[in-house]
């Protein structure tokens, strides 16, 4: 049996232990009450060590696992919630370093080199998962390097990695929309509750009704409301959520699909499969096929 930890009510997140310092570098575990669907003004660089489970990143529903590298952009929500057995706790889940805006800016004002970081801060507006295996372990080296370093060292550390980043040709441009198309702040705090509920009970039927209830709204606001602050339409976000969920399965298990298409929450095979195919542009069955050759060129290399 297993749980996912509910989600702290989230907000702005102020990083007030920036003390003079270019970066902040943190790690943390779960559950963490850093766990949280939350927004600030610095970009995100963030490696998934340890646990399996959901990215929630703008108007973005997918899959994490251990080693997994995403970059957000000033202002775009973000969470990871990991799927894990009731009572387990992951020491050390997360890596990550975040920097504003007015590091780089000032910096390339001075130095010509860091103009060559503008595209990759211009992509990660809309969040970026990287996937070269490759350079995801080489990202999770420097990292440590930043965290056991100081100064002008940490610098140094920081911005080959940056440029390792910046010459990747190998990610996915994850959130439709970017943060200034996302509500405001005032509306996190009900978003989430409605985003930790629906992940709570996706897998079982689900209405907007019973979501609009348990939020104390009515029916029409909400739908309203939910669109606003997540860029998509209920239905829809929870269409994608069952979506994420059966690639999931079927790339971790051997399950049949008409088992991982109820698993995931839909009630029939044929508006699974409608779904899937319009989210995806193949059959779940296809999909499978090409996680496991992935998976297979991943262990050969």
């Amino acid at each position: 049996m297993t749980r996912t930890s509910r989600v702290a009510d989230p907000s702005y997140e102020l990083m007030d232990d920036h003390e003079g310092h270019s970066l902040i570098y943190r790690q943390h575990g779960f559950p963490s009450p850093l766990v949280r669907w939350h927004f600030h003004k610095e970009y995100e660089l963030h490696l998934i060590i340890a646990s399996s489970g959901k990215v929630f990143i703008g108007d973005y529903i997918g899959n994490f696992s251990p080693y997994t590298l995403f970059l957000t952009g000033p202002g775009l929500p973000h969470n990871w919630i990991s799927q894990v057995e009731e009572g387990e706790v992951v020491e050390t889940r997360d890596m990550l370093v975040n920097f504003t805006d007015e590091v780089l800016e000032s910096g390339t004002a001075v130095f010509a080199e860091l103009k060559t970081l503008q595209p990759l801060l211009a992509r990660a507006q809309f969040g970026i998962e990287f996937r070269d295996p490759q350079l995801i372990r080489e990202a999770g080296v420097l990292m440590g390097k930043i965290a056991n370093s100081r100064g002008i060292t940490r610098l140094g550390y920081f911005f080959i990695l940056m440029e390792l980043l910046a010459g990747s040709e190998d990610y996915q441009l994850l959130s439709a929309v970017t943060s200034s198309e996302l509500g405001d702040e005032q509306h996190v705090e009900r978003i989430n509750r409605a985003v930790d509920y629906i992940f709570q009970h996706y897998a079982q039927g689900i209405s907007q009704e019973e979501v609009a209830e348990h939020l104390g709204m009515t029916t029409t606001y909400f739908s309203r409301f939910f669109k606003q602050a997540t860029g998509r339409g209920f239905v829809e976000f929870v269409n994608r959520l069952r979506v994420s969920k059966s690639c999931e399965l079927l790339s971790k298990s051997d399950k049949p699909v008409t088992d991982v298409c109820f698993e995931s929450g839909f009630s029939n095979i044929s508006n699974f499969n409608r779904r899937f195919q319009q989210l995806k542009g193949m059959t779940p069955s296809g999909y499978r096929k090409l996680a496991v050759q992935r998976l297979t060129e991943q262990n050969l290399y």
